[in-house]
Order: structure tokens, then sequence, then C-alpha cells
């Protein structure tokens, strides 16, 4: 497993280990060798298959061969009974390391640490850092040889662990770090579902079986050799297990007579038979190991069960039921361990789990958790303990384990009304791990407890939480629209919360139909002026058009009440959004971020607003570094929608900085994560994002079919706001491939629909969309009139399209000296946005007018992919690898790579010249737009009219 070398050499067979065959599995070991061994292009390898399959004999294998090719080996067994502990698997994972982990920088340390329980809990750990954290953590230990890690058991993973170690999965592709998962068949990995390289272990054939049974001890023959062979269906386990049984008793007895039984229980009998003449000592030790079923011995030491030297454990071994490994003591399989417990009584069963409880005081969490596994019946004390043990996961962010703990409280909670009560919080943790079914699970239960009326209000929108950011659109608009209407009388506010999630749905969907059915349910509803905000947010979200300077006068009153709430401010922000005031947008999402610094991660922005507001007001670090954590976020929770929202805008500024290949993957992505039908406003964004890098490659005709997708055969908008913006480049297009009349008509319709309620922006893109369009001697009061309002500089890319656009008609009309203006602007813009193909077009042309465009600085920085510009602009900044790698959610080798394969094209050779460089690219492409802006003002002063002076609300 040498990747620092890149030794890429022959895949040695197969090397089974004495005392515990390989049959049959040659391919599928030969495929894991190659993994670790680094032949293989995939750092992470899915092993699935049924229980006895052979996963972890493969998987031990694999863990042999790296060793000795030198690799460290970090490994973690799935639990079962710790499968509701925040954090438990990565704990057990990163044990081996903690220097490794003191020594990552302070946040990512401190997240780690607060993950663990070891440090002051914040009030809302960033989830995501924790990621950062373990990708951190993994790459710096591949600096100094391969690592390997295993994950066995993954179907017992808690939420929490799986969700960081997912998010480092996706981020291993040049790291020297290989990552090997064994799960079920069947179980739901969240995280590792898509895109995860899997290979499945079916059964055994029938030679491959029969030669298993040859090469046992005993090998069985005759009709017991038959009934083997057709019981154990190909599972490996079962073949051996059952010759063995039968060999030990020299008869067909433990078998059954007749027909077969299912697979599990038959082997957990099986092992059971092995507990008989066990020393008591010896029973006791493994029911309390059963009960507990940690993999991680230094727990089990520290809970008090006895050493694996200790005297008790040679009766098991020998009965095949345990392995003892240097300080370790395992069960051989995990239906070792559920014969053993389900062997015991109750009685015994809940000794052993109260024994635990008091071995485990001084770890809580565990301890509570025996207890309730010892709860017979509803206990108020229990119930309380767990209820505590929720809010420690929920402060460590672990919501599916703070979930699982408030549902079990439930249970055990005496008073129906308590059960409730905890039912619905437990929903409310539940939302943010994404499994909508599960919350309506537990908003269902919770409904069987109470006639609370506010409690089953608070149930709906808990659900309605979640299920907004699902791609059900017309399901969950139905459900929320109905729970609305039902409590406009007893519960208007909770009415009014559903109501703004259908808001949302509605914004998603783009169906007008449910505008008119929210304006319906607004109506019925009271206006109190505590929810003034709410309706406002609603009427915005459903309609920003409809009523927009009266929406508008709204804003600064808003913004004022959410000063002191991040979350009330994003909200804000995504209205002046909505309402084309991106400045305003873009103020709030700043004051948001800047006060959630020490609150934890920032919420997501209703279908990418946030990385939209970035995007036009011309920030588009920024931008992409909001599509990666949302990108990040929705594939942790499983969020398609919110992933796909994401993935078109990042793919629209990857078409606008030049790389429109990678463009079309993001846009394709999107698409095939939601359906276009349902999801209008994604579907539009992609087709957007899809006609920009077409136009970026000049293949006009191409970007013209995209762009005409996001308007109806009839030229109605498909989208009530993200058609509108592709007027004016469905124009540009049109022009370029003898489409006017068409696009004309499009044009003017939605001219139309707007009427007196569009915004500066729109009808400066209306304007030059007229502009393309209108015969040449016609064009240019179009032109001016899109370049005429200042507030427009608030868009810099569509401000420097347009002065291209007008350049390029003055300079055909012969006009050459007043393009010089406009096209010197346009270009200054362009380059200081990084938008590749503008800059080269908008060079031509220049050329073409006489000016000077040869500035190699600037293109410099051209020639760089957009993620190694974001990386080279913030180490310009100041920022470590570490540091960059924490922003955009990727490791310090990565971040690393890029720099290096940076540095040549720059012409540098130190990380201390970049910032002479960015600042004096900058800086001279500045000093020499100015010189050629001087020299064509002479000739041309007023290319531009300014109408207004007065800043508009924007400005304010």
């Amino acid at each position: 497993m040498d990747k620092h070398t890149g030794d890429r050499g022959a895949v040695r067979g197969p090397e089974p280990h004495p005392g515990e065959l390989i049959v049959g599995r040659d391919a599928e070991l030969a495929r894991l060798f190659r993994a670790v061994d680094s032949v293989s292009a995939d750092p992470v390898l899915m092993l699935v298959g049924d229980v006895g399959t052979g996963k972890s004999a493969l998987l031990e294998h694999a863990v042999r061969r790296a060793e000795a090719g030198g690799a460290r080996v970090l490994r973690a067994e799935g639990s079962e009974s710790e499968s509701s502990l925040a954090f438990a698997a990565l704990h057990q994972l990163l044990r081996p390391v903690p220097a490794e982990v003191d020594g990552l920088p302070g946040r990512q340390r401190a997240a780690l640490h607060d993950a663990f329980g070891k440090g002051p809990a914040t009030p809302e750990p960033d989830l995501m850092l924790v990621g950062v954290a373990v990708l951190s953590l993994l790459s710096g230990l591949g600096d100094h040889q391969p690592v390997l890690v295993v994950l066995d058991d993954a179907q017992w993973f808690d939420r929490a662990s799986l969700d960081a170690l997912s998010f480092a999965a996706r981020r291993l592709e040049g790291e020297p770090v290989t990552m090997l998962i064994g799960a079920r068949g069947g179980d739901h990995l969240p995280g590792f579902d898509r895109h995860v390289p899997t290979l499945t272990l079916e059964p055994l054939d029938n030679a491959a079986a029969a030669q298993l049974l040859r090469l046992q001890p005993k090998s069985p023959t005759g009709h017991i050799r038959s009934r083997i062979l057709d019981q154990a269906g190909g599972n490996p386990l079962a073949l051996v297990e059952l010759t063995r049984t039968a060999s030990a008793q020299d008869t067909a007895a433990g078998l059954p007579s007749a027909g077969p039984l299912p697979l599990t229980e038959h082997l957990e009998r099986i092992f059971a038979a092995r507990l008989n003449g066990l020393p008591a000592a010896t029973t006791r030790a493994l029911l309390l190991l059963a009960a507990m079923d940690s993999a991680d011995s230094a727990i089990a030491l520290s809970a008090g069960l006895p050493h694996a030297g200790d005297e008790i454990w040679p009766p098991a071994e020998r009965a095949a039921l345990v392995r003892r490994t240097g300080h370790d003591v395992r069960f051989r399989h995990p239906l070792v361990r559920s014969a053993v417990y389900h062997a015991a009584s109750l009685g015994d069963r809940r000794e052993a789990h109260l024994a635990l409880a008091e071995m485990l005081r001084d770890e809580p969490d565990r301890s509570a958790w025996h207890r309730a596994a010892a709860c017979p019946h509803p206990d108020a004390a229990v119930s309380a303990e767990l209820e505590r043990t929720a809010g420690r996961a929920r402060r460590r962010g672990g919501h599916a384990a703070a979930a699982q703990a408030l549902q079990r409280a439930a249970e055990l909670a005496p008073q129906r009304e308590d059960s409730a009560r905890l039912l619905v919080e437990a929903a409310a943790a539940a939302v943010f791990t994404g499994d909508i079914a599960w919350v309506e699970e537990l908003v269902a239960a919770a409904r069987t407890r109470t006639a609370d009326a506010t409690l089953l209000a608070s149930a709906a929108v808990q659900a309605g939480r979640l299920a907004v950011l699902t791609v059900r659109h017309p399901v969950v608009f139905s459900r929320l629209a109905d729970a609305a209407e039902e409590l406009t009388v007893s519960q208007p506010a909770a009415a009014l919360d559903l109501v703004a999630g259908a808001a949302v749905v509605r914004f998603y969907s783009g169906e007008d139909t449910q505008r008119h059915r929210i304006q319906d349910i607004l109506r019925r509803l009271p206006e109190n002026a505590p929810h003034a905000g709410l309706r406002t947010w609603v009427r915005t979200v459903s309609g920003p058009f409809d009523d927009r300077d009266q929406l508008l006068s709204s804003l600064p009153r808003l913004i004022a009440e959410a000063k002191d709430r991040p979350e009330r401010l994003t909200a804000v922000g995504i209205m002046a959004w909505l309402l084309d005031e991106t400045p305003q947008a873009v103020r709030a999402f700043d004051e948001a971020f800047d006060r959630w610094q020490v609150r934890g991660a920032l919420p997501e922005g209703l279908g990418g607003a946030v990385a939209w507001a970035y995007a036009e007001r011309g920030r588009w670090e920024q931008a992409r570094e909001a599509c990666a954590r949302t990108t990040a976020i929705g594939r942790v929770a499983g969020l398609d929608h919110a992933v796909a929202c994401a993935a078109a805008v990042d793919a629209t500024l990857l078409a606008f900085q030049g790389d429109p290949s990678s463009a079309r993957t993001r846009a394709e992505d999107a698409l095939t994560l939601i359906d276009p039908l349902e999801s209008r406003s994604v579907a539009v964004y992609a087709h957007r994002a899809l006609g920009a890098a077409a136009a970026a490659e000049g293949a006009y005709e191409t970007a013209y079919g995209h762009l005409r997708m996001v308007f109806a055969a009839d030229g109605a908008p498909m989208h009530y706001h993200a058609s509108y913006p592709a007027l004016a480049d469905l124009a540009a297009a049109a022009v370029r491939c003898g489409r006017h009349e068409e696009a004309a008509t499009i044009v003017e319709r939605s001219a139309a629909a707007l009427a007196d309620h569009a915004s500066p922006r729109l009808r400066a893109l209306i304007s030059r969309a007229r502009g393309l369009l209108a015969d040449p001697e016609d064009a240019e009061p179009h032109f001016r009139a899109a370049l005429a309002d200042p507030v427009l500089e608030y868009w810099p890319f569509e401000r420097a399209q347009t002065l291209l656009d007008l350049a390029e008609w003055l300079r055909r009309r012969r006009r050459i000296a007043e393009a010089r203006g406009p096209l010197t602007e346009a270009l200054e813009i362009f380059r200081r946005l990084g938008a590749r193909p503008w800059i080269e077009r908008a060079r031509a042309e220049s050329r073409a007018a006489g000016l000077d465009a040869t500035d190699a600085a600037p293109d410099a920085l051209a020639e760089l992919s957009p993620q190694q510009q974001q990386i080279v602009r913030l180490a310009a900044r100041g920022l470590t690898n570490r540091e960059i790698g924490e922003r955009l959610f990727l490791s310090p080798r990565t971040v690393s790579s890029h720099l290096y394969r940076s540095f040549p094209k720059l012409g540098i050779t130190a990380r201390s010249q970049l910032r002479d460089l960015v600042e004096g690219t900058l800086a001279t492409a500045a000093h020499q737009e100015q010189g050629h802006r001087r020299g064509a003002g002479r000739r041309s002063a007023g290319w531009v009219c300014r109408l207004d002076p007065t800043p508009p609300v924007a400005q304010s």
C-alpha cells in the first residue's frame, strides 16, 4: 500500500492465514489487496454481504497485507448497543492516536474533544469541522506512512460517526489513505450509499461450498453432508459451524429433521448449545460482554470485565465462542453474541445490564442506556436519565443519538403527556439527521399519546421542517397546507409556521396553484403584529414580485428586529435576495456568519440563496465556499434537494470561470437528484448553468437550447423567480444562432408579466436583452438604459456583460473611441472576477479597438482552475493549508497539492510571493485600465448616462 512511492506492481495472490480458510473468494480477496496495495484508484471500498459470508475474515487478511507493507492500520468495529452513543465508533477508531488528535489545529482539536465529551461542549458544535478534523488527522498520519482505515460491521456505527467518516471518505482522493468498510447487505449506511465502489459477497457456489466442507477437520459425508450443504445455502459461516456441530455429535441430531429453519435462528441455537457445561463464572462474563457488546477492549476493562488473560476465558475460547488477541476478548462472530445474550433468561439479562450500569457509572451515557435496557416497565427516573443523555448528545452534535435517547425515554415515561413531549423533542432532534421516515414515525407516535393541541401543532411543525427539504414537493405541500388549515383557528402561530414551510416548497416547485392556496390560508389567519415578519416571509417567498414595493418597505424593520438573531438575519437576507436587493442580502448574510461563529453552523438558505447572493454580488470565492458547505451538510443528512441546489449554483460559477466540463458535470448531478417537473427551481438553475457552459465554449445553438428550457413552450417563465435572470443570456445566444423572433417574444412576455413590479436589476436585464435583439440602429438606447442606474454596479458580472455588448455594438458602428471606455471597464471586471471566457472575448474586442490587452499578470491567475484560484487567493491572504482546508472542506494535503501545481503556472517558487502576485496583478490591471479609461474619456466623455444619482433601498 505504497502511495508515497506510487508502487503499482502486480498484485500478490491471496495468502490465507493458517486456521482461517478463505475459499471461493479469490476474486474478492484480490480486489481488497489491490486496494491496500494502491493498485486500485478507489480510496474507499465497501464490502457488503449477509451475516457469515466472510466480510470480517477478508478484512482481516487485508489488514495483514497492509501491515506487512508498512501501513498504519486504524480500525473500528460496530457495536449494536453503542449505535445510540454519539461518536462512539469514531472514538474507538481514533483512540490509538491521542497525540495526533492533540496535534490538530485548535478548532479541529476542540471539535473532536467536544465530540468525544472531553471538553466544554459548545451550544451548537460545527459538525462539518469534526469531519474536517478527521480528514486532517488521516492526512497527517499519511505523511509518515500509508494508512488503512477498516470499519467493520459499519451498519451498527452511530450516525454521528458515520457522518464524520463519510465526510472524510469523499475527500480521500490523492491521500495515502485507504478506507475499507464491511457492512451487512440490505442495511442502509448513511453517507456511503451513493458513488461508493461496492464489492458484494454472494453465497458460495456449489463447487466452493463443497471444497470448504472437504477442508474441515472432520469433513461430513453422505446424508449429513447433503443436509449441511442444503441448510447452509452457500453461507461460509453456516457451512463451518454446522459441520463442527455435526462432527462433535457424530450424528445428525443437531440438524433439523425436515425442512429448513431460518438461518440466523438455527445458528444461534447451535452457538447457544456450546454454553452447556461452561463454568458459571465464564457464562456470566460472556453475558456481560454480550450485554455490553463493545469492541473496544479499553472500555471493557474499565467496565470491570475480566482481563483477556484471566482464567475465566479459556473455556469460552475452547468452545469457539470468543477469540483472544493480546488484551482483547472478542466474540468470534456477532451471531455468537446474539446467541449468548438470547440464551440467558430475562432476569439474567436484566442483572447483567444493571451490573454494567454500575460498572460504567463514570460514563453516564453508557450507564443510562444499560439502566434503560434493564427496565421491564416504565420508570420516571431512568426516563429522566436518558433525557439528560440526549441533552449531552445534542450538545456534542449527536442529533441521531439524542433522538434515540429521547425516543427510549418516551417509552419509559410513565405519564402519556411526558411521553408525547419527549417524542416531539425526539422528532426535533431527528430533523437534523435528514431521516424523514423516522421523524414522521416519531410524530405519529406522539399523536397517539396526547390530545394537547399545542404539542400536536409542534409535532406537525417538526415534521414540516424536514419535509420541505426533501424532493417530495407535491405530497409535502399538501400535507403542510392541510395541517395549516386545520390549525388556523386553534393554533394560528403553528399554522403560520406550517405555511412558511409550504411557501418554501412553493419556491422549489414553482407551482402557481400552490401560491393561490397559500394566499387563501393567509387571509384566514389573524394579522398579529408579533408574527408580521413571518407573514412577510411567506408573501416574499411565494411571490416576491406580486407586491414588491410593500415587501421592500418591511425590510429595514425586519433587519432591526433581527439584529441579535443570526437565524432571523439569514431569513431577512433570503427575503432581500428574492426581492433582488442583493447588496442588503449579502450584508445580512455577512453579519449572520460573523455572529454565528460562536454558535455553530449557519443553517441552509432557501434553495442556495446564500450562494446565489454572493455569486450575484461578484464574491464568487465565498459563493463556492457556501456551495461546498451546503453540499457537505446535504450529503451527510441525505438531503438530495439541498445538494442539487448547491450543485446548480456551483455549476454556474464554474461556467463563468471557464471550466465548462466541470460545470456540465455539476449541472447534470443536480438534474439527476431531482424531478425536473416537481422541482422547477433547480431545473431552471441547472439549465441556466448548462447554457452558460455552452456559451463559454461558443456553442450558442446548444446554449440557446438549454436557456429556452427555462421558459415554457408559450414563452411563460418555468419558474416565477429563477427564470427571469436568464432573459439577457437567452437573447445573447439567440442573436448568435438566428432565433431573434422567438427570443424577442419571450422577453416581451416576461416584461409585460413583471410590468411595474420588476426590480432595477430585472429592468436592466430586459433592456440588455432588447438591445441585443433590436435592429442595429435601434439598440443603443436599450444598452444605455441597462447601464443607467448606478445600483447596477452591485451585479458586476451582469454589468460587465452589458458593457461588453455596448462596446461591441459601438465598434461595429465604427465608434471605436467611444467603445474603449465601456470595453476597458468590462475587461477590468471580468479580470477581477476571474471570468476567463469573457476575459478572452473582451481582450479580442480590445485589440480590435486598438487597446493594449496583453497584460500577462491577470491572465496568470486566469490559467488556474476555479478551485486553484480559490486556494491561491486564500493562501495570499495568509491562511495556512489547514485553515484553507477548513474553509473549503479539503485536507491540507489536497490544498498543498493544488498550490504545488499552481506555482509553475504563476511563475513563482515560494508561498511568500503569492500576496505580492495577487495584489500586484490587481493593482497593475487597475492602473493600466485607469490609463485606458482616461484616454478613452478624453475622446468620449460621458459614454454612459447615470440618470439617477440617488441610491435606492439596496444602498441604504
